[in-house]
């Protein structure tokens, strides 16, 4: 909509022609997501259902009774500020609409009496990731990809003439993609799921993990000179999934307000699981799907432990072996005696070393 607005309307009135800048953009999603957020969350909480507490987590017995699912409040903030500022596109409006049934699916089963089961939950998350993979196609046969460490050679004319940037891209076909892309989208849910069991970690570590994304998608790949130096492919529309992620952010930014330790409510599954499925999107728009490695190590490490031993459980019946707590967070509380705070700032230490490391890395060793 401001978009538009600047590129139909700025002979009108010259200022006008900023809001055809990703840059501004970014800045006013942000500031009207975390108002919009803040305000939501403080003055709707009170319809939200109550933590019934989880039975095997630590600490679980001392959510019970507040405000969860949250999620269901502040997502359609997101959604409304995203289709405010960012540039229109049907394929990013079927993937914010996906986002929306995460929410929706995650909501019902935060106000459900019983949980859903892991298969029910499992193969709703197949069909949202799966209808997102087809969008992120956007009607394409083949995608271009890039890899860390490796580069392709130049042409041979490209490296005759010296043109710097000209690299053979690296293209896998539709149907390879798409089920690379519908299992990383299940992972990023699931591992981000299980990581919300302490008060600001799930959030803290997915704020961490969209910074770097935001500034590769707007500053490497979202930028013609910035990617043809790194030798990355160009996406032109990076720098609006960029736009997205500022968003993001500003949600995240007031929701960690009300949960920051002793929390007042809690994002539940309809947030969980909805800024898990936006976690993935990030990623697979930079077109490096090994990013999530380096953006969310604690994240995957963190709830992945949980479905890896739920897994191991389920597959070969290993209960007996397996002595990790899951996730790891409970393990961390349970058998190493941190408090909560020290969960949550040991880990967001962690990954907010390991990410800036690992980016550099990435983008300049190929």
């Amino acid at each position: 909509m401001l978009y538009w607005l600047g590129e139909n309307y700025q002979h009108l009135w010259g200022p006008l022609r900023l809001l055809n800048s990703h840059l501004v953009l970014c800045s006013i999603g942000g500031l009207l997501s975390a108002l919009g957020t803040f305000w939501i969350l403080r003055t709707k909480k009170q319809f939200l259902p109550t933590d019934r507490g989880r039975e095997h987590a630590a600490e679980g017995q001392k959510s019970v009774g507040k405000p969860t699912g949250a999620g269901v409040l502040f997502i359609p903030v997101l959604l409304l500020v995203c289709l405010l500022v960012v540039p229109w596109d049907p394929y990013r409006g079927v993937i914010l609409i996906a986002v929306l049934c995460a929410m929706l699916a995650g909501f019902l089963d935060d106000r459900s009496e019983n949980s859903w089961g892991r298969f029910r939950k499992g193969l709703l998350d197949f069909v949202i990731c799966a209808v997102v993979s087809w969008a992120m196609l956007r009607g394409q046969s083949n995608i271009e990809i890039w890899w860390p460490i490796y580069a392709p050679k130049m042409g041979m004319e490209a490296a005759l003439d010296g043109t710097m940037g000209m690299l053979a891209p690296i293209m896998i076909p539709k149907w390879f993609y798409f089920i690379g892309a519908t299992f990383l989208l299940w992972l990023a849910i699931n591992t981000t799921n299980c990581s919300d069991g302490v008060d600001g970690l799930s959030g803290s570590l997915l704020a961490i993990a969209f910074l770097p994304l935001g500034g590769v998608l707007y500053g490497v790949v979202g930028h013609v000179e910035a990617s043809r130096y790194l030798l990355v492919p160009f996406y032109e529309m990076a720098a609006n999934w960029a736009v997205v992620v500022s968003v993001t952010l500003g949600t995240l930014a007031s929701y960690l307000w009300f949960n920051a330790h002793p929390s007042s409510l809690l994002m539940g599954d309809a947030g969980s699981r909805s800024l898990g499925l936006l976690l993935g999107i990030f990623v697979l728009a930079t077109g490096n799907p090994a990013l999530i490695l380096v953006v969310a190590p604690l994240i995957l490490a963190n709830g992945g432990t949980g479905l890896v031993k739920i897994t191991l459980i389920k597959l070969f019946s290993w209960r007996n072996f397996i002595k990790v707590t899951c996730p790891l967070h409970d393990h961390c509380l349970k058998n190493l005696h941190w408090s909560p705070t020290q969960v949550l700032i040991r880990l967001v230490l962690i990954q907010a070393v390991l990410g800036p490391i690992l980016i550099v890395l990435v983008l300049k060793i190929r």
